[in-house]
Parts: C-alpha cells; structure tokens; sequence
C-alpha cells in the first residue's frame, strides 16, 4: 500500500505540470506536419473506415444487437474503436517513455512516475475529441443524448485508470528489458481481435465457458459500458455488477504490481542505459 500511496500522490500532487507537458508532447510531436494535431484524429478515423469496410462491406456484417434493437455495424465499431485507440496508443507510447526520455531525466529533480502519465495524458486530449465527434455522429444518426450518459465520465475515468495501472507495469519493464516493448506491441495488436471491438461476443452464446473467459478482458467490460451509453441500452455497470467487482479488482492488482514494481526499480533506472 506505501508504494501505491507514493504514485498517487506524486501524480495528484504534480497534476498541473502533467497537463502542461502533454500539451508541449502533442505539439513537439505534430510541429512537422502541415495539418499538425489533426493528424490525431485524422489516424484513428482512417482506421475506423478501414475496419468498416473490410468487415462490414466486404464481409456483408449484419447489424449488430443491442439491448433487443439492432444497431449499424459501422456505429457498433466506432464505439469500440474508440476506446481501443485510446488503450492501444496510450499503453504503447507510455511503455516506452521512460527509457525513451531516461538520460534527460537522470539530470532533472523530477518523479519518474510521471512520465507514462504525460504520454497518457497527451492521447487522452485525443479520447476526448473523439468522444465528442461520436456523440455529434450519433444525434445525426439518431441516437440522442439519454439518461445513460450519466455513465459516461465512469467508463472514462475507469479506462484511463486501466491504461495507467498497466502502463506503470510495462513502462518499467520496458526500460529493464527492452524486449518487453516490442513483445506488448504484438499481444496488443493480436488482442484487437479478442476484445469485442470487431465482433460481438455473442457469437459465442453456443460457447458460454469461452464467452465467459471472454469477459474477463477488461476492455470488454470498458468498450461494451461505453455502447451501453451511445446506444441507450442499459445501466451497464449495475446490470453486469459482477464485472464492475472484477474490472476493480483487476485494477487494484495491475496498480499494486504497478507501483511496487516502479518504485523498487527507479532508483536503478539509469543503470540500463
């Protein structure tokens, strides 16, 4: 529990400076390109349609069903796609931003835990715009704003929790073993297609152990609670309280491995340069 407290209070107590950064980290990054921190929403979106049109039009994807309605596919996959951009960038990026910036820092008075946070923090901005985006689409689709939405800033908070409880893990195991970073890349890309953004987990209703096994991805738990509130389908969080137990529970185990880990090592960090 001390490690735990040490986090959190480094990141609370250096909340400003984390804003600031990441700020400065979107626009360093973007400074090159003509259409600048577009290019932030520009990528996701351009999967979006990739996705869609590889599944939906060329496989012929039927509507998918939500709470007794059927919903379009292709608004089904923004949804998912939405949150996985976020987890995917976020855990990746922040996997690698301590040994990327290490001999920097090892000149600075400055908290080594904050640094997957800023990265994180800076594809948050992004999350963001693309939750706004999506809830314009949708009032045009005509799925308007209900009372689900009072949902929304949990799944929020409870994804951004997940991305930085499991980049505390990988950040510090990156900068011991570089290979860690490149070993995430592929489980996160092959994890897609196991986390119920492409397909419904329905279809594995004559299988219920593996559906079962299914749900115990936490980006399940996260992408299906974010449809919930787009589609106006239910109290997704008090329906399925079993996973909501669950989903905290694997937070508390991935932030306490996390900040034991981070803490135990940092001192360290400069001697795998």
């Amino acid at each position: 529990m001390k490690s735990i407290w040490i986090i959190l209070r480094e990141q609370l107590s250096h909340l400003y400076l984390v804003r600031r950064l990441s700020m400065y980290d979107i626009k360093s990054k973007n400074q090159n390109n003509y259409l600048g921190i577009v290019w932030e929403i520009l990528t996701p979106m351009i999967s979006i349609l990739i996705y869609w049109f590889v599944f939906a039009t060329l496989r012929q994807r039927e509507p998918i069903e939500m709470g007794g309605m059927e919903v379009p596919f292709f608004f089904w996959l923004f949804i998912g796609f939405v949150v996985w951009t976020f987890f995917f960038q976020g855990s990746i990026e922040a996997s690698k931003s301590i040994y990327k910036r290490l001999k920097m820092l090892s000149k600075m008075n400055f908290p080594l835990s904050l640094i997957p946070n800023i990265t994180i923090f800076s594809k948050f901005y992004t999350h963001i715009l693309m939750l706004v985006i999506a809830f314009v689409v949708f009032q045009f689709a005509g799925y308007y704003i209900n009372i689900y939405y009072v949902q929304l800033l949990y799944f929020v908070f409870g994804t951004y929790v997940l991305v930085f409880s499991f980049s505390l893990i990988t950040s510090t195991l990156s900068t011991l073993v570089r290979d860690v970073h490149l070993l995430l890349n592929s489980l996160l890309r092959m994890a897609l297609y196991l986390s119920g953004v492409l397909w419904p987990l329905s279809l594995l209703s004559d299988f219920p152990t593996l559906m079962k096994i299914m749900q115990l991805n936490p980006l399940v738990y996260l992408i299906e609670g974010y449809r919930s509130v787009f589609f106006g389908t239910e109290w997704y969080l008090v329906t399925h309280w079993e996973l909501t137990l669950y989903f905290w529970g694997l937070i508390a185990v991935l932030l306490t491995i996390g900040s034991v880990l981070h803490v135990k090592f940092r001192r360290n960090f400069i001697d795998y340069l």
